[in-house]
């Protein structure tokens, strides 16, 4: 019986035919391959809502008209800022060189009343003003528009009788017993004619809160009903 050939190999041996231990460098490499490309960063799931076009506000003013006060409005709301750096200067000027003035104390009074008189047409403009919406919230759209005709009317009849009254307290600081065009002063030292210049801006603007109220009033009657109230304003 012939011997096996030395050239065979046992199956399953760990050597080759000569013998020799298998070269590991040529044995496959069942090891995972890695990609050299850098895979995507996974971040956090966006968030849907970031890509959103935030909301507009509704618009609240009813007219050209109540625009253009609101602008007025903005303006004026610089007379407090100038009242209050014309108390500081009065204060530095009494207490830290004894010189105090015999202006300031009147302009202030002045300026802060001018800017709570052009506070009613602003917050009429920007429908701002105070108001119990009990029963406007209760009842439907249909009935809210009557409610609005009649708030305006309402508002319409009040400020044109304050406007009559404003017109009256004003010609008797603006004329002299005689009719003459005379006016009134506060009778200080400075004696500045802030008193008729108050009271000549109170006419302005329960005037100007009449225009409204008309134009208003109009707008309700044809069927537009009053936006809402702003977000954070008074209701």
């Amino acid at each position: 019986m012939t011997p096996p050939s030395s050239h065979n190999t046992l199956a399953g041996s760990p050597h080759d035919g000569a013998g020799r231990p298998p070269d590991p460098s040529q044995e496959p490499s069942h090891e995972p391959s890695h990609d050299p490309s850098p895979e995507p960063s996974r971040g956090p799931n966006p968030d849907p809502s970031a890509d959103r076009t935030p909301e507009r506000a509704p618009d609240v003013v009813r007219s050209r008209f109540d625009r253009g006060v609101v602008r007025v409005a903005q303006f004026a709301a610089w007379l407090v800022f100038i009242a209050m750096a014309i108390s500081v200067y009065e204060v530095i000027m009494r207490y830290g060189f004894g010189a105090p003035t015999s202006w300031v104390h009147e302009s202030v009074v002045m300026l802060v009343a001018v800017s709570f008189c052009l506070g009613g047409p602003a917050a009429l403009a920007s429908n701002r003003h105070i108001r119990v919406k009990v029963l406007y919230d209760a009842v439907g759209p249909r009935f809210r528009l009557w409610l609005d005709r009649f708030n305006d009317l309402v508002t319409f009849g009040f400020c044109l009788g304050m406007t009559y009254a404003a017109w009256v307290m004003f010609y008797g600081a603006s004329h002299n017993p005689l009719g003459e065009w005379q006016l009134e002063r506060s009778g200080t030292s400075w004696n500045p004619p802030f008193p008729a210049l108050v009271k000549g801006m109170i006419l302005a603007a329960v005037a100007i809160m009449c225009v409204q109220a008309l134009i208003h009033l109009i707008q309700s009657i044809k069927g537009k009903p009053a936006p809402d109230a702003p977000e954070g304003g008074a209701d």
